[in-house]
């Protein structure tokens, strides 16, 4: 059967999706944006990732985050979002915000992990072919090498900027001191990190409690949050026990010993506000962290176009009373 051609929705700006700048720049990405880590790889049927990528853009989120080992299996989403770029996206290109990173393990060998000049610019050679694209809008370093000197690092950034197979640079899980160092290098070089990504929930707010977050608004770097339901612990699928079939009862990504009595009440006491506040669980816990003015774009994941729909639903409230962010404080700090 030939597939009709893809014809995202006229309406695709007009549906309540917000867009915010990133940092001191001209870039400006949805409020949420579709990261494609898990079920978007070998394991999903493609008509899935298809259908999914296609709800997301029909809805205004225009910004795909990927890396070079998401999948499952390592590479297979880059390849998966290659087929969408050839199938549906390429016409939209220049609608698209599209990312990428390395710095995880890839390949066997001293060459395939890490921050080594040789592994950043092989790996993003291979993202650009599995991608089909010439060139992807941001390249994250992925996390900081603790043994390769950052300058070797940021200068593979900066010389991938300059080569135009990226049009920014991108920083993640980076620590405080290694961050500041890296925004002053890339600043100094006239290639500016344009956008900081790492972990942050309701359950942990490392970056807001170590100044990361603080520092990169500073530097004029956007700054993107992933993993905002805490790998599904925010969803409210865990309110009533480990239902089966889930990650955590897989014990993948999310392990049974989280799911403590004292964890399982606090979910409770967080679904508990959520209701009173006319949202679900998950609902909640994005619209908290849409809430912050400093949070440029929140990265969420799916299984369905049914998730992101939900996901998409925070926009309608990220207003929040001192007193429900004194009770939120409460659940999730104590």
């Amino acid at each position: 059967m030939i597939e009709p051609v893809y014809q995202p929705s006229p309406t695709r700006y007009d549906g309540g999706m917000q867009y915010r700048r990133a940092g001191r720049s001209g870039v400006l990405l949805p409020a949420l944006s579709l990261g494609l880590w898990h079920n978007f790889g070998s394991r999903q049927t493609f008509s899935a990732v298809r259908g999914m990528a296609h709800y997301a853009f029909d809805r205004g989120i225009v910004h795909f985050d990927l890396a070079n080992n998401y999948g499952p299996e390592y590479g297979t989403a880059e390849e998966n979002f290659g087929r969408l770029m050839e199938t549906s996206f390429r016409p939209y290109r220049d609608e698209l915000f599209i990312s990428t990173k390395a710095g995880y393990d890839m390949w066997p060998g001293p060459y395939g992990n890490w921050g080594s000049r040789k592994y950043l610019m092989a790996s993003l050679d291979q993202s650009l072919r599995r991608m089909r694209l010439d060139y992807v809008d941001v390249f994250y370093s992925h996390r900081c090498d603790p043994e390769t000197p950052l300058e070797e690092t940021l200068q593979a950034l900066v010389d991938i900027v300059r080569s135009g197979k990226a049009l920014y640079a991108g920083l993640s899980r980076y620590p405080l001191e290694a961050a500041r160092f890296a925004f002053d290098y890339l600043a100094a070089r006239d290639v500016r990190c344009l956008l900081f990504q790492d972990r942050c929930n309701l359950l942990d707010r490392g970056p807001v409690a170590s100044g990361v977050l603080d520092l990169a608004v500073a530097a004029g770097s956007g700054f993107v949050a992933f993993s905002p339901l805490a790998q599904g612990l925010l969803t409210g699928r865990y309110l009533e026990g480990i239902p089966a079939g889930s990650r955590m009862s897989e014990d993948r990504t999310l392990h049974r010993d989280v799911l403590t009595p004292e964890m399982s009440a606090r979910l409770r006491a967080l679904n508990d506000l959520a209701r009173q506040r006319g949202q679900t669980l998950a609902e909640m816990s994005l619209a908290w962290l849409l809430r912050d003015g400093r949070v440029t774009s929140v990265i969420i994941g799916a299984s369905s176009a049914a998730q992101i729909g939900e996901n998409l639903r925070a926009l309608r409230n990220t207003s929040f009373t001192d007193e429900e962010c004194a009770r939120l404080d409460a659940l999730t700090l104590g």
